[in-house]
């Protein structure tokens, strides 16, 4: 028996602990680092495949930055994601008296309610609001921070 053990090595499925920031050329949209760590397992859907893809092999205790080009990690900006909602809608679902402001972002419950996904106000008019379903970070490049915790 060697008492010699080799560091856990990031893989498909992987649980990952760990702190990471996703920054776009406007600064960051996602930092844990002052923060507690995120906790998440690779293959689910919570981190982009092409973000997911740096990850493998990595060794625990890694601290590693990517930069990832415009587009790679969240795909180009598809003008259709880009959507009028009627006020009558947005009452329906949530606060009637709300006021809507560019920049507002606002959560929106998925078609089979057991999630939900967000979208950005860009202008609005008496009737309707124009969101932006896009990915913030969507046709740009991100900056990918990862410092690894855990992996199991």
């Amino acid at each position: 028996m060697s008492s010699h053990t080799t560091d856990a090595v990031v893989q498909p499925g992987s649980f990952l602990t760990l702190h990471y920031r996703l920054a776009g050329p406007a600064g960051d949209i996602i930092n844990t680092f002052s923060d507690k760590p995120a906790t998440l397992s690779l293959g689910t859907g919570e981190l982009s495949p092409a973000v997911e893809q740096r990850l493998l092999g990595l060794p625990e205790g890694a601290h590693r930055t990517f930069e990832l080009p415009p587009g790679e990690a969240f795909g180009e900006r598809n003008p259709e994601m880009q959507q009028w909602v009627a006020r009558s809608l947005l009452a329906q679902m949530g606060d009637p008296d709300e006021q809507y402001h560019a920049g507002d972002v606002v959560q929106f419950p998925t078609p089979d309610g057991a999630g939900s996904y967000a979208g950005a106000v860009m202008e609005t008019s008496e009737t309707a609001v124009r969101f932006d379903f896009n990915h913030p970070l969507a046709g740009q490049p991100v900056t990918f921070e990862v410092q690894l915790i855990g992996v199991l």
